[in-house]
């Protein structure tokens, strides 16, 4: 199965990065979708690490990024509260699962 990570594109003083830090964070590892795809941080200003492929790059904080092995399969671009946040990383997560390319069964 491919491995699916939430990426958290951040800087530093970024208001709503320490919201969703105050909101989410603590409670994330613990949750469903924490274990579907474990979180990751990357600062804006850095280079993207090279096992990270992006559609396009971030262009303000917090971004939040699906990734299916590595590669951007959808992204949250800001942060909307909590209570808009979860629905949109479970469409996050769906939408990564269902971009999964089929098991292969062994054949006899």
């Amino acid at each position: 199965a491919a491995e699916l990570t939430l990426l958290m594109i951040e800087q530093p003083g970024c208001v709503y990065c320490a919201r969703w830090d105050r909101d989410i964070a603590p409670i994330l590892p613990r949750t469903d979708e924490g274990k579907a795809a474990p979180l990751r941080r990357i600062q804006l200003r850095e280079p993207v690490p090279a096992d990270i492929t992006l559609d396009r790059p971030a262009t303000f904080t917090p971004t939040f990024v699906m990734l299916n092995d590595g590669r951007e399969t959808g992204r949250i671009e800001g942060y909307p509260g909590d209570e808009f946040f979860w629905p949109l990383l479970n469409e996050l997560i769906d939408t990564a699962t269902l971009a999964q390319p089929p098991q292969q069964e062994n054949q006899p």
